[in-house]
């Protein structure tokens, strides 16, 4: 039952009254319906609908934290005051609190643990005083854990300012709420959404060997599909244009990730449809 401290992360609270009508406002998810015990995925947008910050949200007493890469805390910060306008909230970066995971039923003593909601066997997210737990894993256990589960993360998998949400799955991780208001971006999104112009997906990637480097390209028949994300061992995630996967196998081809060969495939966690290898080929 693992735990791992992940230093990498950090926190940024916002707080006041008006935190929730700040944060409906602006985030992918709608932290109207946000739970107690939940850790919620959401994104920050550019207008143009595209990633520029990846989280999850969860309550505080007075308002939210949200649990971002600890290299983008402050960015975060700053880009949500921006937005702040005269909306009575507090928001800065608490280097006070230390961020965990924990899987397969595991919650150490003086955490407070709350469900990752991105996948049902992804675990917990530990939130504590820096020092109050120990760990009996390290992050590389923690990411292995994920990227089994097809769950991709901003930074590792597609680059901050580049990616849809669609495209990095959020859609089919409960980190965009279709129903809500708007929010910055909200007009792209529900576009791709309503007219299933999503063509490009992280997909589940698995080697016969050793996975190739973050960022090693994949082809088919001289053709690019798309680049490999963050991998453990033989298993990986990999940003892939479905229509181009589609072709190539029903060309025959072997897609490959620099000389390695790979099978790509639809994540464990997502719903959404893979290439008609039979369609392809009539096309």
């Amino acid at each position: 039952m693992p735990v791992a401290l992940l230093p990498d992360r950090a926190l940024v609270t916002v707080i006041g009254p008006d935190a929730t009508t700040l944060l409906q406002g602006v985030l992918t998810c709608n932290v109207e319906t946000l739970q107690p015990g939940e850790a919620r995925l959401g994104a920050l947008l550019t207008p143009q609908g595209k990633i520029l910050f990846d989280f999850l949200v969860s309550r505080i007493p007075d308002g939210f934290r949200l649990d971002v890469l600890a290299d983008r805390a402050t960015d975060l910060a700053k880009r949500l005051t921006l937005y702040r306008l005269r909306a009575q909230a507090t928001i800065a970066v608490d280097p006070t609190v230390a961020v965990a995971a924990a899987w397969a039923g595991a919650t150490p003593p003086a955490a407070e643990a709350l469900a990752d909601s991105r996948a049902a066997d992804l675990g917990a997210r530990l939130y504590a005083a820096a020092g109050a737990f120990s760990a009996d894993a390290g992050e590389a256990d923690y990411h292995a854990h994920r990227i089994a589960l097809g769950v991709p993360e901003g930074g590792r998998d597609y680059a901050f300012g580049d990616a849809f949400p669609h495209e990095a799955l959020m859609d089919q991780l409960g980190g965009v709420d279709f129903r809500k208001g708007c929010y910055v971006g909200q007009e792209v999104v529900s576009r791709m959404q309503h007219r299933g112009t999503a063509r490009t997906r992280i997909l589940a990637a698995t080697y016969p060997d050793t996975a190739p480097a973050p960022g090693t390209g994949i082809t088919a028949g001289g053709k690019v599909l798309g680049t490999t994300g963050s991998a453990a061992g033989n298993r990986g995630l990999a940003m892939v244009r479905l229509d181009r996967l589609g072709d190539a196998l029903a060309s025959g081809e072997t897609p490959l990730a620099g000389d390695h060969p790979v099978t790509l495939e639809r994540p464990a966690c997502a719903t959404f449809p893979m290439p008609d290898v039979a369609t392809s080929a009539a096309g």
